[in-house]
């Protein structure tokens, strides 16, 4: 029993049209499907129906978080787990949701709403599974291959790293403490990456950022152009992070949601010691070369 890796992330626009346009102009995903108030879509090296829905809303937000889990099977087991642990879970019945079949949701001691599916539909990627080309032509804006992490937040860390811990099995790979030696950040993964999932310190309900993975550094300063010829708002970057090792840029769609483009780092194995970084360090911790956070990068959606 265990999760595999993070699905897809759905997000509340204000503007579908001008969101569903960034994100398949200057990001480069390609759009699977819409129905009356979504529209889906895809990376390019991606198999699956969709890692991102927009769903259209009264005001910009985060839905939910979504991870796909080993076995048909582990829904069940997770539903029980999730319910000892004292939170509610609710079935959703397979075409409920397009692009999936069942799935169970709930809220996280945090305020999220994660959710947790076995069948995905596969539409294929861009490039064929056999003999492959190694490139697309025709791809538009940034082209990341794939979703790789998402970044939330909450009120008590620790807590909510711990739930995470005790009922899905993440790892801790990289941690800060404040002054007291409380976790106010944490970096997981379950698929040996740096992290799958990182919580920091603030409202219960937050999104911070969700981030593609791009192949290399040479792709992550292409972004800056891409983003720099489009008037895109960058927030930090081209820069590298201390935690996680990391080559990074953080910057926002039009509609205020932060968004990143990530390479590098590092292959925790089974046995990688969790490494701490302390609150005199926040900064280096962060952003590497800089040594310092902006007050815009604390802002979070809810």
């Amino acid at each position: 029993m265990g999760l595999q890796r993070l699905a897809h992330v759905d997000v509340i626009v204000t503007d579908l049209d001008l969101a569903t346009a960034y994100y398949t102009e200057v990001i480069g995903m390609l759009e699977t499907e819409r129905d009356a108030n979504s529209v889906y879509l895809k990376c390019w090296d991606e198999p699956n129906h969709h890692s991102l829905r927009l769903i259209y809303g009264p005001r910009v937000g985060f839905e939910q978080m979504s991870f796909k889990v080993d076995r048909e099977d582990d829904l069940g087991e997770f539903e029980n787990k999730v319910t000892k642990y004292g939170y509610p879970v609710r079935r959703v019945s397979k075409g409920d949701h397009v692009g999936q079949g069942e799935s169970i949701r709930f809220e996280t001691p945090s305020g999220q709403i994660m959710e947790l599916v076995y069948d995905i539909e596969h539409v294929g990627r861009a490039t064929s599974s056999v003999n492959p080309s190694l490139t697309v032509e025709g791809l538009k804006g940034i082209a990341p291959p794939r979703l790789d992490h998402v970044l939330v937040t909450a009120e008590e860390v620790g807590d909510s790293a711990k739930f995470f811990e005790d009922v899905f099995g993440f790892r801790t790979t990289e941690q800060l403490l404040d002054g007291q030696g409380h976790q106010s950040a944490v970096w997981m993964e379950v698929s040996h990456s740096p992290h799958d999932l990182a919580i920091v310190t603030g409202k219960n309900g937050g999104l911070h950022h969700f981030a593609w993975w791009l192949d290399d550094w040479d792709h992550v300063r292409r972004s800056a152009d891409v983003l720099a010829y489009n008037g895109i708002q960058i927030d930090v970057g081209p820069t590298r992070h201390g935690i996680t090792r990391g080559n990074t840029i953080y910057f926002f769609d039009p509609l205020g949601t932060r968004n990143e483009v990530f390479t590098g780092g590092y292959r925790p194995d089974p046995d990688f010691p969790t490494i701490t970084w302390t609150e005199d360090q926040i900064g280096r911790a962060i952003f590497y070369y800089e040594g310092e956070l902006n007050q815009r990068f604390m802002n979070v959606h809810t």
